[in-house]
């Protein structure tokens, strides 16, 4: 592993000082120099505009678990009933201090699976290099090590898929290589913690010879939210041990540093020069401390990607 010092890791003081229950989803919206995430229990998806500290959050009617964005800022949500277009107008800064009132979100439903049971939800997902989103099912029961989840893509065109991935317990780590021909996918629960590679068809948007990428059964933690670097390593976040890992092309860990919170959730490239590691956090039901639930900022000496904006109108 490299011997590279670990960089300082620093709490996001925009992000406000209440912990999210479970942070997730973190992007960074380059046009408008800002952060997003969501608090899924919560049902809110919050922004940060770093350089000044604003803050807003919006109210959702049900839990959003996943956002991207179109080219005209209108939001692409994975929530409990489906896929969503989610508009969040111009909203005032809501002070980081406590007492703000969230905006109210309008939803537009786009498309929904079958799901095979009651207690489903999408869970994570982005948009691949081309624009399609991707996200995955899981039943929110993890206790109950369920099965029932799966990969879908949603498409320019508004169409879904049927299942292209199937058998998953709890969906996460969705990310691309930088030219877009490998694509990642995990399931973090603690009877699976495996990630998975594929090759993708950039054409067609079909994943196909998937493959053992890393076991975190032999590493510490579970894997959960992901980021691809500019070098095209694999950023994941690994719950329950505090510590992001990063694994190059090649599936080799090769560093790994600490953050404060025990369960990172998700991470994601941002700031002017894509050069800042943004990283949400959950807050556990028990044993919490002063820094679970809170969002992340560390500048690990590599830049990332811009993310990749849906490529159809919602």
């Amino acid at each position: 592993m490299s011997a590279t010092a670990n960089p300082k890791v620093e709490r996001l003081e925009a992000a406000g000082p209440l912990p999210a229950a479970t942070g997730e989803s973190p992007v960074w919206r380059a046009a408008e120099q800002a952060l997003y995430w969501v608090d899924i229990p919560a049902k809110k998806i919050v922004r940060a505009r770093v350089e000044t500290g604003e803050r807003s959050e919006w109210l959702m009617p049900e839990q959003a678990a996943c956002i991207a964005f179109d080219r005209d800022g209108t939001v692409l949500a994975g929530c409990e009933t489906g896929l969503f277009a989610v508009t969040l107008g111009d909203a005032p800064a809501v002070s980081a201090t406590p007492g703000g009132e969230p905006l109210t979100a309008t939803l537009r439903k786009l498309a929904a699976p079958v799901f095979p049971r009651a207690g489903m939800r999408f869970n994570d997902g982005r948009c691949d290099r081309q624009g399609r989103f991707w996200s995955g099912t899981m039943v929110m029961d993890m206790a109950a090590a369920i099965p029932d989840g799966a990969l879908y893509r949603f498409d320019a065109d508004g169409v879904l898929s049927a299942p292209v991935v199937d058998a998953l317990i709890t969906q996460n780590g969705l990310a691309w290589s930088p030219d877009g021909t490998t694509m990642y996918l995990s399931d973090s629960h603690p009877l699976r913690r495996l990630i998975w590679a594929f090759d993708y068809d950039v054409e067609t948007g079909e994943p196909r010879n998937r493959r053992v990428f890393a076991d975190l059964n032999h590493h510490a933690g579970r894997p959960d939210g992901a980021a691809v670097d500019a070098d095209g390593c694999y950023w994941i976040c690994a719950n329950d041990a505090g510590l992001l890992l990063r694994f190059t092309p090649q599936g080799k860990l090769d560093r790994q540093i600490a953050v404060p919170a025990v369960k990172p959730a998700m991470c994601a490239f941002g700031g002017r020069e894509l050069d800042t590691l943004f990283v949400t956090s959950i807050r556990p039901g028990t044993g919490a401390t002063e820094h679970d639930g809170h969002v992340f900022a560390v500048r690990p000496g590599v830049s990332g990607l811009p993310e990749p904006e849906f490529a159809g109108r919602l």
